[in-house]
């Protein structure tokens, strides 16, 4: 059936996008769970209406529930550990009936806490006069100011944009004579990884989609990678967008794909509008559409807004959405190099590592090698939650010490803390005695049973139950499992009951029983989150047994 709707979806093609209609229903109506919508998007799409119901129905800002709402308040990591969002919920009753206010994860606030979103826009940090002002009298102030700095002599991702035409020179050389087999060359020599988490070769992947028979091809971004605790995506699409855009155009070259798309998340508007205006302006200066500066490569651009589901940050997950199908994870192989978009060859990226790109392309592999470790090459950025003492986005070579991080860059806690977790809610809790153990690389974590991942870090207080940490993971997969697969699907509530049980009753957890689940997730779950979240659960019952002894039997 999903290769059907493949199928169906391909005919109307990317610009009459099936889930983009979907979005516009919801905006229009509040919700596109409605028998009107259900109906007339099956009409159009000669798809089942049970098909269309299934899918509009596992969107956060799509399903019925949603219709009625005014303001989200963030239920992210960063959030709760900040301890703002009681207050914030408090403070908004007085303004929305309860019915009126429903939760949404993660704004990418996380440097502040408080967040919320009102109107379109994401607001964070706000006192209770602020509010007043707000809803009030219409004074709304959703600036987002956070600090943002670079160790490297010369600043790669965090540097300043000279403008349009110096920035894409490399581009307009690939056009005017590159080769694609010396292109490919330098980034087998660079070792980029991808930074979306998995840390796989990015010239493999390209290189694939290239080889594969098919067309036409795509280039996706997957900017739906949402991890609470995470803004680095953010960062770039709002601060940075032609690094983001650069680096599409030169995998579509690379590839032979005429169409790149954008999935950015719901939760981040101020990113979609940057972006859409950036695109404008690279069509304005003659670097997008047809016959490309007389080179015969033909590209376009199109953002296309998620609709609140976490699990679209898995690649296969939000090629499945962007169908317009119900966004469940793809048995995999093939690979979306091979069956994509559309079961077109495509390539999948995340933000960060189209952003790595223009590096590359203009000063070559070998120089962006020397930058990092001999296996994890190049720049990472991290962010800090509000919990440090100088929260920010931070761009450090790969295998900076995190001690750096933390403490140089950081400023150190401004609450006494017990633990971070880093890589969002799939990556490893660090215990504060261990942070100067690690370097920030893929080897460093991996080998000390942690995860790197996207590098958002969230700082949990002394103050927070570890117990009430865990809950929260299991609530959060529970909340975003896609349900195709048993293992996360049960795993995750079973988990979460068991947790909370413990917390607000007498009830004691049976070791054995929470091991077997967690192994039973981490080993056949068919992708990382049901698959991931078991690792910080794992950490945080050996590295804080102490504390969580009295939830256990014996």
């Amino acid at each position: 059936m999903s290769k059907n709707i493949s199928a169906l979806s391909f005919r109307k093609g990317i610009e009459k996008n099936y889930f983009e209609r979907m979005v516009e229903a919801a905006e229009a109506r509040g919700t596109a769970e409605t028998k009107e919508t259900v109906a007339a998007l099956s009409e159009e799409y000669l798809v089942g209406e049970a098909i269309a119901l299934g899918a509009v129905s596992a969107y956060d800002f799509l399903k019925a529930e949603n219709a009625g709402k005014k303001v989200f308040v963030c239920d992210g990591s960063a959030c709760l550990v900040a301890g703002t969002q009681e207050g914030l919920h408090e403070e908004l009753t007085k303004y929305f009936a309860e019915e009126e206010i429903g939760h949404i994860c993660c704004l990418g606030r996380c440097h502040q806490g408080g967040a919320y979103q009102h109107a379109g826009a994401n607001f964070s940090g706000k006192e209770s006069g602020d509010l007043a002002a707000q809803f009030e009298r219409g004074e709304a102030d959703s600036s987002d100011i956070y600090r943002v700095a670079s160790t490297l002599p010369e600043p790669i991702l965090t540097a300043e944009f000279p403008g349009i035409d110096a920035f894409y020179e490399p581009f307009r050389k690939l056009l005017a004579g590159g080769d694609r087999g010396a292109l490919f060359a330098e980034l087998k020599e660079s070792k980029l990884r991808g930074r979306g988490g998995a840390g796989f070769p990015l010239s493999f992947k390209w290189q694939s989609c290239r080889e594969a028979e098919g067309s036409p091809k795509y280039i996706v971004c997957n900017a739906d990678e949402g991890d609470p605790g995470a803004y680095i995506d953010k960062y770039l699409m709002e601060h940075q967008p032609h690094a983001v855009l650069f680096g599409m155009m030169v995998a579509g070259w690379f590839a032979g794909a005429s169409t790149g798309v954008l999935y950015i998340r719901h939760e981040y508007p101020d990113s979609v509008r940057i972006v859409k205006k950036a695109i404008e302006d690279l069509h304005a200066a003659g670097l997008l559409g047809e016959n490309i500066a007389g080179s015969g490569f033909d590209f376009r651009l199109k953002v296309i807004k998620g609709a609140g589901a976490y699990i679209c940050g898995e690649e296969t997950a939000l090629l499945a959405s962007l169908e317009g199908a119900r966004p469940e994870v793809r048995v995999r192989p093939p690979f979306p190099t091979v069956e994509g978009l559309f079961r077109k060859p495509t390539i999948v990226n995340n933000v960060e590592t189209f952003a790595d790109l223009h590096f590359i392309v203009k000063n070559g592999g070998a120089a962006y090698a020397a930058i990092g470790t001999a296996d994890s090459t190049g720049p990472k950025l991290v962010s800090l939650d509000s919990n440090f003492k100088t929260p920010g986005c931070y761009e450090v070579a790969m295998g900076t010490p995190l001690t750096t991080v933390v403490h140089d860059l950081g400023g150190g806690f401004r609450v006494p803390v017990k633990a971070i977790q880093v890589g969002g809610p799939l990556g490893g809790i660090v215990p504060a005695d261990r942070v100067d153990s690690l370097t920030v690389d893929f080897e460093s974590f991996k080998n000390a049973g942690f995860l790197l991942g996207h590098a958002g870090v969230v700082a949990i207080p002394e103050a927070f139950p570890m117990i009430e940490y865990i809950e929260h993971l299991f609530a959060f997969t529970a909340a975003e499992s896609c349900g195709k697969c048993f293992p996360c699907r049960l795993g995750s509530v079973r988990g979460q009951e068991l947790t909370q049980r413990a917390r607000t009753s007498d009830y004691r957890i049976d070791r054995q029983l929470l091991d077997d689940l967690l192994e039973t997730m981490q080993a056949t779950s068919l992708c990382a989150l049901g698959g991931g979240v078991p690792l910080p659960i794992q950490n945080a019952l050996q590295y804080f047994a102490d504390e969580l002894k009295p939830f256990f039997e014996g």
